[in-house]
């Protein structure tokens, strides 16, 4: 089952959430690069409990050094795929909810969650001396915000049967709910660090953040977002989209929308649908031509109901902009 992207168009570009994903990148290739000793790179940028507890091995950090952990740990990872895992989940989460803050808050909001979630592993494993590492912890309190900033939301995602993909909509309560609670039982089920895996800091990251953006949402900010999104502002929406057809009895015709943004209609474009029939989901592109006006209808032959003659009415989507 994997997440592609959620139903949320976000308005603005998220500038903060690409350049947190860059940097995690750039860090990791550096963390590659110490070869044989990026153990004692880890250890030391990472966030080691025993640092902090533990006076014989304290004296060797000063405090600088031990307190910068817990904003370092958050930007290494432990492979390739545990961070192309987390980058991945905070491209779907992130964008929306720095669309909704704005891109300063966002990124307070964001190391925010990453410090918290680092505090929570450190009072559930005192003794431990196994750096944690990871954005997950941050990542984890962006999903938190994401569930009350977006609760009726829904997660497309590929689940492949029998090597066919199958799109399904998961609404973002469930997808969300369903992964906390997987922490909660992994958690229950270890000693808070199982397998390298940071449990408490996924459960305190996922708390934390739906506590901060309660209360972030409330503060006033000097800056006007305004003024920021005359810059950030999107030209286009989702590559992908899923369209669900319909139609009145008698017409063989189905129709459904396909939504643009106004520089697309003008310049041109091309998207994939996905038209779900019962257990069937097909991926279907479609071109659109330049200078394309609002409510306009493009035809997709063959894909409406059975005519009584044996023959198939069309798809019509009719063309919305998204402003």
């Amino acid at each position: 089952m994997l997440p592609l992207r959620d139903t949320i168009q976000n308005k603005n570009y998220p500038m903060v959430n690409t350049a947190i994903i860059v940097v995690n990148v750039l860090v990791f290739l550096i963390q590659m690069g110490q070869g044989p000793v990026m153990d004692k790179f880890v250890f030391f940028y990472g966030l080691v409990p025993a640092k902090f507890t533990h006076p014989a091995l304290s004296t060797y950090f000063s405090t600088g050094e031990k307190f910068f952990s817990l904003f370092s740990f958050m930007f290494l990872h432990g492979g390739f795929l545990h961070l192309l895992g987390n980058m991945w989940s905070l491209y779907i989460f992130g964008d929306n909810v720095e669309d909704r803050l704005g891109h300063v808050k966002y990124l307070g909001f964001y190391l925010a969650c990453g410090v918290g979630s680092g505090v929570v592993q450190l009072v559930f494993n005192l003794d431990s001396q196994i750096p944690t590492i990871g954005a997950s912890g941050a990542i984890a309190g962006v999903m938190g915000a994401y569930i009350l900033l977006y609760p009726h939301a829904k997660i497309l995602t590929l689940i492949p049967i029998l090597f066919i993909p199958w799109f399904v909509e998961i609404p973002a309560y469930f997808f969300l709910g369903l992964w906390f609670l997987l922490q909660i039982l992994n958690a229950a089920g270890s000693h808070g660090q199982m397998a390298g895996i940071a449990w408490w800091a996924h459960i305190g990251g996922f708390i934390f953040g739906m506590i901060l953006i309660k209360l972030i949402m409330n503060i006033p900010f000097p800056l006007k977002s305004e003024v920021v999104s005359r810059f950030t502002e999107r030209k286009k929406t989702h590559r992908l989209q899923v369209v669900h057809p319909s139609g009145p009895p008698g017409d063989s015709n189905v129709y459904g929308t396909l939504v643009l943004a106004p520089y697309e209609a003008l310049a041109g474009t091309h998207k994939m649908i996905n038209v779900p029939w019962g257990f069937k989901n097909r991926l279907f592109r479609v071109a659109v031509q330049p200078k394309t006006r609002e409510g306009s209808l493009l035809k997709l032959k063959g894909l409406g109901k059975i005519t009584p003659e044996g023959g198939r009415g069309d798809l019509l989507l009719k063309v919305v902009f998204r402003f």
